[in-house]
């Protein structure tokens, strides 16, 4: 069978691609939009790329169409699918078809660390031995790879909350039918699909009836938006992580910048985690992933012992290279929770060295401008802040920059962004770059500027 995906180099997209190839099927796709790492992994693959408006793509007619759901009606691929009656189908429908079928889905559910969350606990199931499948919105450093099919019955899936395809407005985590559930968090994003936080937590909800009565929900107590959710409806034991009475899952004896960690279960301590991660976040995200391992069979001394071998996550805190000892981060922070959480784990870590936040504003929430009076006190605890302006927004970023405590700028050119770098920057600082997009190759570009500015 011959798959054509449409938006495949989207990671969640990308990794249907590497899916279908694995299973036999000859697959090609097109994307308007190359870059790295999804490309790379494609490119390895052997799997053709096209342009996305080229409808020579369509020649030979594949067997099936996979559309992603960044197509809407009118992409003149589209377009052709429909005219040409050609088989479509959407990603997170294919990815139920062909492989979570009689699998043991665990899915990995929340407004921010899913992609991180995800691939903790994929990991701890192949330090268990159990090999199981996955398919990831990033690219895990212990793996190498967003997805695979890995062997029955464990299938660990990043269960987003967006919408499914153009012709499918619910969500795509209600396609994956979980046996096991992390619901790690809850707040307003996806502004563009969304009205408010209340229709999120309907699709969530909408998730919580398709677990088993005989699977199971970890979640954080403390998180009111989720147990919102939970009491819309819920015929599945849940497991609480927190500090109140009642909670299976507790944590204490936090060092300063999170690096090691005691883990209680019902009370007791069942070990210790030293690991190379930081911020409370990352520490929330282990627990949550050794809670559904758990459920899966892993003990939890052998989760333990795996997240002490755990990489993180290709493009969350990674450092892309240090020249004359300044750091130079690549990170998707792109919501003020995920960048005040990213940042204060930065901060835990250098303690007093400078930090330079250089944030574009990419994702379509953020966009829309709904984050504008909360993106301010987000940066708090850099030393600096840059922001870059696109072209394509309507809103302007000056006033937020007024309003951030550090001192701020706004730059619309990333040329012009290196230079000042250059300029202001000393050794012993941190670059951090945050953008859920390649942010124009800024961090290879800046890379090479001080490289170059050093020698």
């Amino acid at each position: 069978m011959h798959v054509h995906i449409l938006g495949i180099c989207g990671t969640f997209m990308g990794g249907i691609a590497l899916l279908a190839r694995e299973l036999g099927y000859t697959v090609s796709g097109s994307d308007a939009n190359v870059y790295p790492p999804m490309s790379t992994q494609l490119e390895n693959a052997g799997i053709t790329l096209s342009n996305l408006d080229d409808t020579a793509q369509f020649e030979p007619s594949p067997d099936l169409v996979v559309i992603g759901n960044a197509l809407s009606r009118g992409k003149p691929a589209v377009e052709w699918v429909l005219n040409n009656n050609l088989p479509y189908t959407s990603g997170p429908e294919f990815l139920a078809n062909y492989l979570l079928k009689d699998r043991w889905v665990l899915a990995v559910s929340g407004t921010h660390g899913k992609t991180t969350t995800s691939s903790m606990l994929a990991w701890i199931l192949e330090y268990a031995g159990l090999k199981p499948g996955f398919l990831i919105g990033g690219i895990p450093e212990n793996f190498g790879m967003s997805a695979r099919s890995g062997d029955a019955p464990f299938f660990v899936v990043e269960a987003d909350e967006y919408d499914t395809a153009f012709f499918d407005k619910r969500s795509k985590f209600v396609h994956y039918r979980p046996r096991t559930l992390i619901l790690n968090n809850l707040e307003y994003d996806h502004a563009d699909i969304f009205p408010d936080l209340d229709a999120i937590k309907r699709q969530f909800h909408h998730l919580v009836r398709t677990v088993p009565g005989n699977g199971l929900i970890v979640a954080p107590k403390a998180d009111d938006n989720l147990e919102d959710v939970l009491k819309m409806g819920c015929w599945t034991p849940v497991e609480y992580l927190g500090e109140t009475k009642g909670c299976h899952w507790q944590i204490k004896n936090l060092s300063q910048d999170a690096s090691q960690f005691d883990i209680h279960v019902d009370g007791e301590l069942a070990g210790t985690v030293k690991w190379s991660l930081q911020g409370l976040h990352n520490v929330n995200n282990a627990v949550m992933a050794i809670g559904a391992a758990r459920h899966a069979g892993v003990p939890v001394k052998h989760a333990i012992e795996a997240m002490s071998q755990f990489q993180n996550v290709k493009r969350r805190m990674e450092v892309i290279g240090t020249v004359n000892d300044i750091t130079i981060y690549d990170d998707f922070a792109h919501h003020p929770t995920a960048i005040e959480l990213t940042l204060g784990g930065l901060r835990n870590k250098v303690g007093n060295s400078r930090i330079v936040a250089i944030l574009e504003p990419r994702s379509n929430t953020m966009r829309m401008g709904v984050h504008q009076d909360t993106l301010a006190a987000s940066l708090d605890r850099a030393d600096e802040v840059i922001y870059y302006q696109p072209a394509d927004i309507d809103w302007n970023l000056d006033a937020i920059a007024k309003n951030t405590k550090p001192p701020a700028c706004v730059m619309s050119n990333i040329d012009d962004i290196i230079a000042y770098v250059l300029k202001n920057t000393k050794a012993g600082d941190h670059l951090l770059i945050m953008s859920n997009g390649a942010f124009g190759g800024i961090h290879q570009k800046l890379l090479a500027a001080l490289k170059s500015h050093y020698q």
